[in-house]
């Protein structure tokens, strides 16, 4: 399918997009292969991540069972023994957002550079761009199977009850200290989120423009932009779409598109939904829509109730009804 096939020449400030990014096959040049193995690494722990969470089924039952029998010693250790180890999988994924905003920042470091513009970077370091992509999509996938198990907060808010309660009363049991009290703190935060890596991954961009003032904001933005352009193109014209070997990637850029656009609604300081925004909202919310619903609705909530400027005056109100907000 070739690394990045020009696909039309319509001016980027038109909302156009240039390029068929290559998000199944593209590889890396020598240029990229350092800061590509590094993400590498993480990209491939984010599989076990994403495992992992797709088969945590929660200690419900053990836990139902210590409420109501809180004198029986025996039923207690057992809710106890059943969570820690789930509480250990759960520090586990916040550690892992660490990782994750890291290797954002390695990223970005490199696809904003000045030595070129945001698309020649995307049409030269295609398989940088890739790796950008799976963050996103590793992103969007873990905030919808941690929205749709309500198990984790029960589990987490069910062992800092019984962590508490066991030092008031001077107790010592194996594995207490699996997450210390400032982890606790921290990881409750992560954990009160809805969308906690997105929130993650939000922050991080802010960040990292914020840090390195030598860098035009315009090298984010328009990176982000470029990329939201590119995936709605391939969507929405069938020619593009039939380039795709795998009918998973599909999703990929549909959930791609998603999260550049929320990235740029936080780092942009008018935000994606303004009419001089550099990003097609009406075309992406009618790419998004012409999907199967029961396929992009958690997509839609996202774009609804995680990004920041939707809400304001310099929303258009075709875009509002389009989202139903």
């Amino acid at each position: 399918m070739g690394n990045l096939i020009k696909v039309l020449t319509r001016d980027l400030d038109n909302n156009a997009g240039n390029f068929f990014l290559d998000f199944e096959n593209a590889q890396p040049t020598e240029t990229e292969r350092k800061v590509w193995d590094e993400v590498n690494k993480v990209l491939t722990e984010a599989e076990a991540i994403l495992n992992d969470l797709q088969s945590y089924s929660g200690a419900g039952e053990a836990i139902r069972q210590a409420i109501q029998q809180p004198n029986d010693d025996s039923v207690q250790e057992k809710a106890w023994a059943t969570v820690v180890p789930l509480v250990g999988k759960l520090k586990k994924f916040y550690l892992f957002s660490m990782k994750l905003e890291q290797a954002l920042h390695d990223l970005l470091r490199f696809l904003t550079s000045t030595h070129c513009s945001p698309t020649q970077h995307l049409e030269q370091e295609q398989a940088l761009a890739r790796q950008f992509a799976e963050i996103l999509h590793f992103t969007l996938r873990f905030d919808e199977l941690k929205m749709t198990n309500p198990a984790i907060q029960n589990d987490f808010s069910y062992y800092r009850r019984t962590l508490s309660r066991m030092r008031i009363n001077n107790v010592a049991v194996e594995g207490q200290n699996e997450v210390d009290n400032e982890m606790a703190n921290r990881m409750s935060l992560f954990y009160a989120d809805a969308t906690p890596m997105l929130k993650t991954l939000s922050a991080a961009t802010t960040k990292f423009v914020s840090d390195n003032h030598d860098l035009p904001i315009e090298n984010t933005t328009d990176c982000l932009s470029t990329m939201a352009s590119v995936c709605k193109v391939m969507l929405e014209t069938p020619e593009y779409r039939t380039r795709f070997t795998n009918e998973d990637t599909v999703l990929f850029c549909l959930r791609v598109m998603v999260g550049v656009i929320i990235l740029y609604d936080y780092v942009h300081p008018a935000g994606a939904f303004v009419k001089s925004s550099k990003i097609d909202m009406k075309g992406c919310i009618k790419v998004l829509r012409d999907q199967p619903p029961n396929s992009v609705e958690g997509l839609l909530n996202a774009l609804r109730y995680t990004t920041k400027h939707l809400n304001d005056i310099t929303t258009s109100k075709q875009i509002k009804n389009m989202l139903q907000v």
